[in-house]
């Protein structure tokens, strides 16, 4: 089975030059799909042969202008005739391209299809040069009719019943998923025909045709995005390097400094630490070991002349061989407390006598040691566990916790509390935001504008815990959009893999009577991310265009509609 398509026009700039300028069919085939090979012996068109969707033959036949094709109309109109689907491309700095389109090859695909008709896609490329603040000299008044506008091509797209794209640069999202997943989109419409025995070609006595809903039960087609790998401990663990947000200072017996560190790290690790810092109170804590080794290793240095207001915690290292393996021992309880082999290995190399090394493993199998639960009689009996406790569990426990925290966000007159560790860690953005001359750094009460309350804190979760559970696709769309915005790639990714699977999952049936709005999905998909696959609005767009039809009488009114849909939502964008 295969795919004939005939690309007519030129997209290329002749005002700058063609060097350097990719071809769209060219471009495109390159990257979506196999054993491209192309013959340009053909007396009028360049012709394409590839693979797509595995086995799938698409041979394109390119003509670039009216000139060549009418040096041998004849055969030229007989391949037009045979073609499933067409595609038209011009310049928008080229006026002559898009003339070449609009006034010789529209009206001879209005002749050829005219009752028969088959899909359409009008490709304008290119930036407009001369976008900018009109300048009133007599050379730039003569060239400004080189441009092509929007509703220029807008409106012959409406005359031909066609779809309208503009791609601003021929890169791998614009060309391999905005024009491909429409092209696609046609090519699996015309497959599903062929397969079913049901031709395009209609008799001309029926001049009152009616379009078929879109099959789009092709879940196998939709795009497969790869998993991002995480980088939670990576994070934590150049938190610890960069030294930022640090509120905790070890010092040795002479008050000299040996390491930085974070208090809510270090709590989350340790119920030793918990009661260092006051997050719990010795009453709390039952089992004498945690009380001996807090005692015995750690005391906090509490002269007003030293320790300021809100200046980080002074913390005296009693034990001198513990102090000086301190730094290996904060890196591996920043890594998660499991690399012990790792650890005993920097400890050998630091300290030569194997009975000391015994003591500092010992003194830090005590730190991390866990109580039972029915040793706790109070709240804090969710920290513990009879398992080495992991960041992403007991990170999670302080998510919107006031323990600790050193931040509020207000949203939706809702204060939310968070650890400026953490979110520096976890974020780039807010590790800039928190840094430097920026008002949030010195800031306790940040205001956080058009973002909901439910999504800010799923968006903290996430930072908590390295992962999230949307509960719907809007939800997913507000995360992706709020990831976005405070660049966190994997949770995009997360957000993206989870519409994907909501929409491959969802039938059309149910996915028509659902809320969402292809103009609407589109806008949050080119604003949310660049990675979001055009497929995904695609396969809506497709859907309200099949509701569409099912109301329309003619094929003018359902074509009209779809071409709407999509030239709005390329507005918008």
């Amino acid at each position: 089975m295969s795919v004939r398509i005939v690309s007519l026009g030129n997209e290329r700039d002749r005002l700058f030059g063609e060097n350097g300028q990719q071809n769209l069919v060219s471009f495109y085939l390159g990257r979506r799909a196999n054993g491209l090979f192309i013959n340009p012996n053909h007396p009028v068109f360049t012709v394409y042969q590839a693979n797509v969707f595995g086995n799938i033959q698409v041979v394109v036949h390119e003509c670039p202008n009216w000139d060549i094709f009418n040096s041998d109309l004849q055969s030229s109109q007989n391949i037009v005739g045979g073609a499933d689907i067409i595609v038209t491309k011009y310049s928008v700095n080229d006026k002559t391209s898009f003339l070449d389109i609009k006034d010789n090859f529209a009206p001879l695909i209005k002749q050829i299809f005219s009752n028969c008709p088959v899909p359409v896609i009008v490709s304008a490329i290119g930036t407009r040069q001369n976008d900018g603040p009109h300048c009133t000299c007599p050379l730039c008044i003569s060239d400004g009719d080189i441009c092509v506008t929007t509703s220029e091509g807008i409106q012959l797209a409406k005359d031909i019943g066609a779809t309208y794209l503009e791609l601003h640069i021929l890169n791998d999202f614009n060309v391999g998923n905005y024009f491909g997943g429409v092209l696609e989109y046609f090519m699996i419409q015309t497959l599903n025909q062929k397969a079913t025995g049901k031709g395009k070609k209609k008799t001309k006595n029926n001049q009152c045709l009616k379009v078929k809903p879109p099959k789009l039960e092709q879940p196998e087609k939709m795009p497969v995005l790869k998993d991002e790998p995480s980088q939670y401990e990576s994070d934590l663990q150049s938190l610890l390097f960069r030294c930022q947000c640090v509120d905790v200072i070890f010092c040795t017996t002479n008050l000299e400094q040996v390491s930085e560190a974070h208090r809510i790290v270090l709590c989350s690790i340790s119920c030793v630490f918990m009661l260092l810092f006051n997050v719990t109170s010795a009453s709390d804590i039952h089992d004498s070991c945690i009380l001996r080794t807090a005692c015995a290793l750690f005391s906090v240095y509490r002269d007003a002349a030293i320790t300021a207001h809100n200046s980080p915690v002074r913390v005296i290292v009693k034990d001198s061989l513990f102090c000086s393996c301190l730094s290996d021992i904060l890196h591996f309880i920043y890594s998660g407390a499991s690399q012990w082999q790792t650890l005993e290995q920097h400890l050998r190399k630091k300290v030569r006598d194997s009975g000391d090394v015994a003591h500092v493993l010992q003194r830090v199998r005590c730190i991390l040691k866990i109580p039972s639960k029915d040793q706790y009689s109070t709240d804090f009996s969710s920290f513990c566990s009879t398992t080495p406790r992991q960041f992403k569990n007991s990170l999670g426990l302080f998510c919107n916790s006031p323990l600790l925290a050193d931040v509020i966000f207000q949203i939706e007159d809702t204060a939310i509390p968070a650890h400026r560790a953490v979110l520096v860690a976890r974020c780039e953005v807010m590790a800039v935001m928190f840094n430097g001359s920026y008002m949030e750094a010195n800031s306790i009460l940040i205001p956080v504008q058009g973002i909901s309350k439910e999504t800010f804190l799923s968006f903290l979760e996430y930072l908590y815990t390295d992962s999230c559970c949307p509960a719907s696709v809007l939800q997913a769309m507000s995360l992706l959009i709020c990831a976005e915005m405070y660049q966190v790639s994997r949770l995009q990714h997360i957000c993206e893999r989870y519409i994907i699977a909501q929409l491959q999952s969802m039938p059309s049936r149910e996915l028509s009577a659902t809320s969402l709005s292809v103009v609407s999905l589109l806008r949050k998909a080119k604003l949310g991310s660049a990675y979001m696959p055009a497929d995904v609005t695609i396969h809506i767009a497709g859907t309200e265009l099949s509701k569409h039809c099912a109301l329309s009488t003619s094929v003018d009114a359902a074509l009209g509609w779809g071409h709407g849909a999509f030239a709005h939502a390329e507005a918008v964008m």
